[in-house]
């Protein structure tokens, strides 16, 4: 990155970062655990994202890594004593780091169709597991989630707390958030998107594409893990909901209705996502019904999502205003 795009990174950081810190001052606690969910499925649908938007690969089984995460973390919790609320979180991204690694060798090398049945196949085999390895998992039951509060030598905070919780996630999930976007940057997040550009000129040049596709999938896969962890701390459980197709399927929606072209989009995505199916489940029971129109309705008439139409906006009114400031000297010269 250059000087300017630094600058930027830093000015929109701290920027959205004092936003975030405000959001318990001025609104009441049911919209602060709102905005807490949509900040852990804004790293979900970014996680997904890089995978579709950024490398064009298609993935029906994302929610096998969010899902993975939040298990693990509701396991090590329940079975290591002791264990701090970070430490679990670190398991949980070992454990999804892993096993994107394991799977990304064995599906990257098909493409297409192919690739996407293979991931919903093995998502389905995840969710079988965490359906029938009841001992462990807990089954249809699932696992309840007890989050054991953060010591910082000098205080302990109160991790039961939902405004704790808040700024907790907000600090830990959107530095993660940022890292994302500073891999964006980076040469090995620019050659992924090129190898989706063309793919054979890579090869020409010298790239190996399976290895560069590899470590985007483990990456992924890692990203999911870690909200899914976040999941499982915020709802305090979790069940075969989190690794179910309709999870993944949700990663999905949030990341066409803000827009695949984009990094803000997902993130966008995510909060309309988040509170819209608040709205409308207040009204009816049949939101998802809603939601699968809405979703259908924005692929047909603005493909580029909502980050998209924000940008055409931009673009026409700057189109608008340069027209007119071009007339306008036009006319002073005459």
């Amino acid at each position: 990155m250059d000087k300017k795009q630094y600058t930027n990174f830093g000015i929109w950081g701290i920027f959205i970062l004092l936003m975030g810190f405000v959001v318990p001052v001025f609104f009441p606690a049911y919209r602060v655990i709102l905005v807490t969910e949509a900040i852990i499925f804004s790293l979900f649908a970014i996680s997904y994202n890089l995978l579709l938007g950024y490398a064009g690969l298609l993935s029906f089984g994302h929610a096998m890594f969010f899902g993975t995460g939040a298990y693990v973390t509701a396991i090590a919790l329940g079975h290591i004593e002791g264990l701090p609320i970070l430490g679990a979180v670190f398991i949980a991204i070992l454990a999804t780091t892993a096993t994107g690694f394991i799977i990304g060798s064995l599906l990257l090398r098909h493409k297409g169709s192919y690739f996407a049945l293979l991931t919903l196949a093995f998502n389905a085999l995840f969710y079988v597991i965490a359906t029938k390895w009841h001992s462990i998992t807990g089954g249809d039951d699932g696992l309840s989630v007890t989050r054991p509060d953060l010591s910082l030598g000098f205080t302990t905070l109160n991790m039961s707390d939902i405004t704790t919780f808040y700024y907790f996630t907000l600090i830990i999930v959107g530095l993660a958030i940022l890292f994302c976007w500073y891999f964006t940057k980076t040469a090995m997040g620019r050659t992924v998107l090129l190898i989706r550009e063309n793919e054979e000129r890579m090869k020409f040049l010298g790239y190996n594409t399976n290895i560069s596709r590899l470590y985007l999938f483990t990456f992924t896969g890692a990203l999911a893990g870690f909200a899914g962890s976040f999941y499982a701390l915020f709802f305090q459980f979790t069940s075969i909901t989190a690794i179910s197709i309709d999870m993944g399927t949700a990663a999905l929606l949030m990341a066409f209705i803000g827009g695949t072209g984009t990094f803000i989009g997902p993130i966008l995505g995510a909060f309309v996502y988040i509170f819209l199916q608040d709205f409308l489940s207040d009204f009816t029971d049949r939101w998802p019904l809603i939601m699968g129109l809405i979703f259908i309705l924005m692929v047909l008439y603005i493909p580029g999502g909502l980050s998209g139409l924000f940008l055409s906006i931009k673009e026409r009114l700057s189109g608008r205003r340069a027209a007119t400031g071009q007339t306008e000297t036009e006319g002073q010269n005459r």
